[in-house]
């Protein structure tokens, strides 16, 4: 007996550091990307093993397999989300500047389509919902989602939101999260009668940006500028269960099921990493030190890796160097 306890010690003394080991994030590479301008949206297409990253009029695309950029979605003048439709072959952008969605093929990269928006200022954000089969653009600037049919390539619908839209997920089952800047709060959104049908307020959180789901648990992870912080909210009852401390200018946040992990890309120079231990237990593991203004990132649930896009910058400007553009990989050591 005495042999198997002090057996299970070590094994136990030897599988901590492991484990602990396991859940810190070390810089893997960098990956050069051509093109100038300003930078926001990173998306990870599963499907196909591939990294859309928006970059002022562009969208370049990285092979995640080989992470080099294979190529770019060009000519658009002001791009911020990237969406894709794997089952159609396609996917959008949202084009800021021209109030319009681009539709373009994901294996030629070619533009399909550019897709008016009516009653839209400023699309932002865009997702797809598998639920309904449509494509959702969130506009900042006219407190709106134009809906867009991925088939016809037209603009079926519009949600009135209440308050300037941030990120936005989906369930998967008709209903959409979506955060409100300006209003510090959440609303769910019904996807087939597109209408907000709950709106919950976030306090603690002001100023919320990014947003994650833990469909598992039935929380939502949103990211807060004002307070700095991460907070955690029940979906069914609205309650916040949780606030974590961030750092500032947060933009990003995304969970991995596997590690129970969530990072939050801060545009102070840090990605703070945060330990679920239960639905509404966290704690803060590691605070990764990335280059100021890395605040989106994407994360790939495969390989566990993360992905922070950043330019270098004249210094005391807000004014990006030429040719400096590139994104930054972390991965598990």
């Amino acid at each position: 007996m005495k042999k198997q306890i002090l057996t299970l010690a070590f094994l136990a003394a030897t599988l901590i550091p492991a484990i602990t080991k396991a859940q810190t994030y070390v810089a893997d590479k960098t990956i050069a990307l051509t093109g100038d301008g300003g930078y926001d949206y990173l998306s990870i297409d599963k499907a196909n093993n591939r990294l859309y990253v928006s970059h002022g009029t562009q969208v370049n695309v990285i092979d995640l397999t080989t992470e080099k950029q294979v190529g770019s979605i060009d000519n658009m003048k002001g791009v911020h989300g990237i969406a894709i439709v794997n089952k159609l072959n396609r996917g959008f952008i949202t084009d800021g500047k021209a109030n319009a969605v681009v539709a373009f093929d994901i294996k030629t990269l070619k533009t399909i389509a550019t897709i008016p928006l009516t009653g839209a200022n400023g699309p932002d954000a865009i997702m797809y919902d598998s639920y309904s089969d449509r494509v959702f653009s969130f506009n900042g600037e006219s407190n709106n989602s134009s809906v867009i049919d991925p088939k016809t390539l037209k603009q079926v619908g519009t949600v009135a939101l209440g308050g300037g839209p941030e990120f936005a997920v989906a369930d998967g089952k008709g209903k959409i999260y979506n955060n409100l800047e300006d209003k510090s709060s959440l609303n769910i959104i019904d996807s087939k009668s597109l209408k907000v049908i709950k709106n919950y307020p976030l306090a603690p959180c002001g100023g919320p940006t990014g947003l994650a789901l833990d469909a598992a648990n039935q929380r939502v992870f949103t990211v807060c500028r004002e307070n700095k912080g991460m907070s955690v909210v029940d979906i069914n009852t609205g309650k916040v269960t949780a606030t974590v401390p961030i750092g500032a200018g947060v933009d990003a946040v995304a969970y991995d099921a596997e590690t129970k992990l969530v990072f939050c890309s801060c545009g102070d120079g840090t990605t703070v990493i945060i330990k679920q231990k239960s639905a509404d237990d966290y704690s803060v593991i590691q605070t990764l030190k990335t280059p100021t203004r890395a605040k989106t990132l994407a994360l790939d649930t495969q390989t566990h890796k993360i992905y922070l896009s950043v330019a270098e910058f004249e210094p005391g400007t807000r004014k990006a160097l030429p040719n400096t553009f590139k994104v930054l990989v972390f991965k598990l050591e």
